[in-house]
């Protein structure tokens, strides 16, 4: 057999992040069985932490054993019924997912669109809701990984609850980067990844549903499509009750209590200035590379920075020589930015100045 000898590196794409140590070294905690007292004690401990991170009171509130996507499928099929109308804010790469997911899952899908690198316009969303009063459900993308855009969430979110409806929203770029106003604006289903500014490894989703979208669980008509995602049989096991559903991947959610952890020893307040403040450091830095960023400053995702390609640059070139030279992993676009732009992550452990100067120094050298 091949050696298995993975290398160190800088990653500093649109994710995964680094993993702190901490995390690492609780990967390699001793397995326990799914209904050992000792392991569900980490299982309530890493929901609370899940709610303090989320900003929210929600019960039920727990991590998803899967990828950030399983997150959006599981958020999907748990508010949506066959034939039910979905309005899906599509500004990127991950707002077409959600669409193709809402569809996947029964839903009459109605996009409200926006061109990618722009945030969602409220005003747009109030004219699809006029249009189609019978929806029962919103999908939009709080920071999407595609374009480096932070979508404003509070118009939006007042204008979906005043028509009676839901509102669901991707957080796999942002949750622990910048805040995500759960309850204070009512969001009613909110999901992660564990993979970015968490900085866990890749294999949970967080998630955390509100009062309304848990009647809607307790009342739905017809049976959740995946039996898998069913949170009205995996909250048994997660609540009082210890229902077995599936073997919980142990030993990743002692990775991510531990990183929940650490979240919480830094404070959300000082790691979203951190984000901010890294993000600021590499936009100066790479203005004085003569690089432009791809969106317009009120909307930046701190945790993700898109930048156009100068003219007459292979992007993917330089990608490789960061890689093969520096150590460092940035990515290319995604769509209709395939080939055009870079995507520079600084997610959780990696938002540092001294990781953004790491990053500057390379690129300079690469472009000459």
């Amino acid at each position: 057999m091949r050696q298995r000898n993975p290398k160190q590196k800088l990653l500093m794409g649109p994710g995964p992040s680094n993993p702190d140590p901490r995390v690492l070294r609780a990967l390699s905690e001793p397995t326990l069985g799914h209904l050992d007292p000792d392991f569900l004690e980490v299982m309530d401990d890493t929901a609370e932490l899940l709610r303090y991170v989320f900003n929210t009171k929600n019960e039920l509130t727990l991590p998803i054993s899967g990828t950030g996507m399983s997150g959006m499928e599981t958020a999907m099929v748990n508010s949506l019924e066959p034939g039910d109308k979905a309005i899906i804010c599509v500004a990127g790469a991950f707002g077409e997912r959600m669409a193709d997911v809402a569809g996947r899952a029964g839903a009459q899908v109605v996009r409200v669109e926006a061109p990618w690198g722009e945030p969602i316009d409220p005003d747009d969303v109030k004219k699809a809701i006029r249009k189609n009063p019978d929806a029962k459900v919103l999908g939009i993308v709080h920071g999407e990984t595609s374009t480096g855009v932070l979508q404003p969430l509070d118009e939006i979110a007042a204008t979906v609850h005043e028509a009676g409806m839901r509102i669901i929203v991707d957080t796999v770029a942002s949750l622990g980067g910048v805040d995500v106003p759960t309850d204070r604006l009512g969001l009613d289903v909110v999901y992660s990844g564990s993979q970015k500014c968490l900085s866990c490894p890749p294999g949970l989703a967080p998630i955390t549903f509100g009062e309304k979208a848990v009647a809607f669980i307790e009342n739905r008509k017809t049976t959740c499509q995946s039996w898998y995602l069913d949170l009205g049989m995996i909250r048994r096991y997660w609540g009082s009750e210890r229902f077995y559903h599936h073997t919980a991947p142990i030993n990743m959610i002692y990775a991510l209590n531990e990183a929940l952890r650490i979240v919480k020893e830094e404070g959300l307040d000082a790691r979203f200035a951190r984000h901010k403040a890294a993000q600021e450091a590499l936009i100066a830095g790479l203005l004085d590379l003569g690089l432009e960023p791809v969106v317009n400053e009120p909307y930046r995702l701190p945790t993700l920075t898109t930048v156009y390609v100068p003219e007459g640059v292979s992007e993917a070139e330089v990608r490789r020589k960061l890689m093969d030279e520096f150590g460092i992993e940035i990515a290319g676009g995604l769509g209709i930015f395939k080939g055009k732009i870079w995507r520079i992550g600084l997610m959780g452990t990696n938002a540092t100045k001294a990781n953004v100067v790491r990053l500057l120094g390379a690129l300079r050298e690469v472009l000459k």
